[in-house]
C-alpha cells in the first residue's frame, strides 16, 4: 500500500463519488397537493399542521406541541411561554448556532456561558452549577450534531435551584439518552426542520410540552401566535403580554407529515454510519473520536473529530487539507469561534444605540470563559455524515483519517 499523501502526490483515499439520495419526491408532492385542495393554507383552518403534530407526538411519546415557524423560534415560544423575561439570566452552550441565543435576547434576557465537555461537546454539569446566580432562571441545553446532554445531572441542578430546562434538539432527532429521547425529558424540547435538518419543510419548528398540563400547552400555544388563545371554532384576543407571530403555515405541515414518516430510516443510517466511524477510529494516535456514551444513542448530524497537534506534530490546518486531498470534505471546526467573542457580546450591541439587557447585570464575556470550548474549535475538523452514503463510503472516510494521522505521527518521530 502506497501511504504518500495525495497532498504529497500520492493516490487518493477515496476515488469515487459519495453516495448520494434524493430528499423529496412523490409522499411530499401528494401531501402539498392536498394542502393546496383545502382552499387554506392558515394551520387553524387545515388540517396538515395538526397531522404532522399528532404524528410526532405519537413518535415522541408526549401528549402536546406546539408548531412554528423556525427552529429559532420553537426556543423562543418555549422560553416566552416559560416566563423568562428582563434581566433573567439563561445559561447555554458557547458552540451553537445564534438561534438558540435569538429567543433569550427578545425576551431581554442575558445569555450566561458554561463549558462543554471535551469529547462529546455538550454542556458540563459542573460548569453549568458553577454559573447559576439568583439571576439565573432557565437552562438551555444543545444537543449537538445528534449527541445528547448528561441530562441527569442537568436535570438534578434545575430542580435544586428551581430552573426551567429548555433542550434545543434542532441538530437531535430520535437521539437518546438512556433510553430516553431528547426532547422529552427537560420541560420543553425544541426542534427546527429547516432545510440543514435530519428532517425539512424549508423552515419550521416544533416545542414539545413535556409537563403534559393542558393549561402549559394552551400558553405555549398563543405565545406561538401573537398570545391569542385560539383554540376550536373560537378566538380570544384579549392580549395581557407580548408575544410573536411564529405560526407554520400547512404547506410545511404537509412536507412535515411525508419527511417524518422518513426519520426512523434517516436517524438509523446516521447511527450506523457515525458509530461505524468511531469503531474505525479507535486507536489512532493523535485523534479523539467524536464521543457518545455508554447507554446514550447518537444520530450524527455531523462528525466531529478532534486532533492533537502536538501529538500528530501537525497543525488541524495541514491535517483538514491533507483529507481533502485524499478525497475526503471536511471543515475546520464548526464556528468560527465560541458565540461569546461575536461583537454583539463584546460590544453589548443587541440594539443599536443601546447595552440593553447586558446592562442590568455587568456581565463580561472574556476570552477563556469556556477553555474546553474554545479548544474544541481550534481542535476539531468536522465531517459530513449522510443517510445516502454507503457502508464502502464511512470505510474509506476512515481509512483516510487513518492514513492522514498515521503519515503525519510517522513523520514527526523522524
Amino acid at each position: 500500500m502506497n501511504h504518500k499523501l495525495a497532498l504529497h502526490g500520492g493516490p487518493k483515499t477515496k476515488e469515487t463519488p459519495f453516495h448520494t439520495g434524493r430528499r423529496f419526491g412523490f409522499e411530499e408532492a401528494k401531501q402539498l397537493m392536498e394542502a393546496l385542495e383545502q382552499d387554506t393554507l392558515f394551520y387553524h383552518f387545515g388540517g396538515k399542521v395538526k397531522q404532522f403534530l399528532t404524528d410526532f407526538n405519537a413518535l415522541y411519546g408526549v401528549t402536546y406541541s406546539v408548531a412554528a415557524s423556525l427552529g429559532t423560534a420553537a426556543i423562543h415560544v418555549a422560553l416566552g411561554a416559560a416566563g423568562i423575561t428582563v434581566g433573567d439570566e439563561v445559561i447555554t452552550s458557547p458552540i451553537t448556532d445564534q438561534g438558540t441565543l435569538v429567543g433569550i435576547l427578545y425576551q431581554n434576557a442575558i445569555p450566561v456561558f458554561a463549558d462543554l465537555d471535551p469529547h462529546t461537546y455538550n454542556l458540563d454539569p459542573v460548569s453549568v452549577e458553577s454559573r447559576v446566580t439568583s439571576r439565573t432562571k432557565a437552562i438551555v441545553v444543545v444537543h449537538l450534531a445528534g449527541n445528547v446532554c448528561d441530562m441527569d445531572p442537568i436535570m438534578d441542578i434545575a430542580r435544586k435551584h428551581h430552573l426551567i430546562v429548555i433542550e434545543d434538539c434542532a441538530q437531535s432527532y430520535l437521539t437518546k439518552y438512556k433510553g430516553r429521547l431528547v426532547g422529552t425529558i427537560g420541560d420543553y424540547g425544541c426542534f427546527s426542520t429547516n432545510d440543514f435538518k435530519h428532517i425539512s419543510t424549508g423552515d419550521g419548528g416544533i416545542v414539545t410540552i413535556n409537563s403534559g398540563r393542558e393549561d402549559d400547552y394552551y400558553n405555549v400555544h398563543a405565545f406561538a401566535g401573537k398570545n391569542y388563545r385560539r383554540f376550536g371554532s373560537s378566538v380570544i384576543r384579549d392580549l395581557q403580554t407580548l408575544a410573536p407571530n411564529y405560526r407554520m403555515t400547512e404547506l410545511q405541515g404537509a412536507v412535515g407529515i411525508a419527511q417524518l414518516k422518513k426519520l426512523p430510516w434517516i436517524c438509523e443510517r446516521r447511527t450506523a454510519y457515525g458509530n461505524q466511524m468511531t469503531a474505525g477510529l479507535e486507536g489512532v494516535p493523535g485523534i479523539a473520536a467524536h464521543r457518545v456514551e455508554e447507554g446514550n444513542t447518537g444520530t450524527y448530524w455531523f462528525y466531529m473529530l478532534r486532533v492533537d497537534e502536538e501529538e500528530l506534530g501537525c497543525s488541524r490546518s495541514e491535517f483538514s487539507k491533507a483529507l481533502a486531498a485524499e478525497g475526503i470534505p471536511n471543515s475546520a471546526g464548526y464556528i468560527p469561534e465560541v458565540v461569546y467573542m461575536q461583537p454583539m457580546f463584546q460590544r453589548w450591541s443587541a440594539y443599536p444605540n443601546s447595552s440593553f439587557p447586558f446592562d442590568l447585570n455587568g456581565i463580561t464575556y472574556e476570552k477563556g470563559l469556556c477553555p474546553n470550548a474554545e479548544l474544541i474549535l481550534r481542535t476539531a475538523v468536522r465531517l459530513n455524515v449522510n443517510e445516502h452514503y454507503t457502508k464502502e463510503d464511512i470505510d474509506d472516510m476512515v481509512a483516510a483519517v487513518r492514513k492522514v494521522a498515521f503519515y503525519y505521527q510517522t513523520e514527526r518521530k523522524r
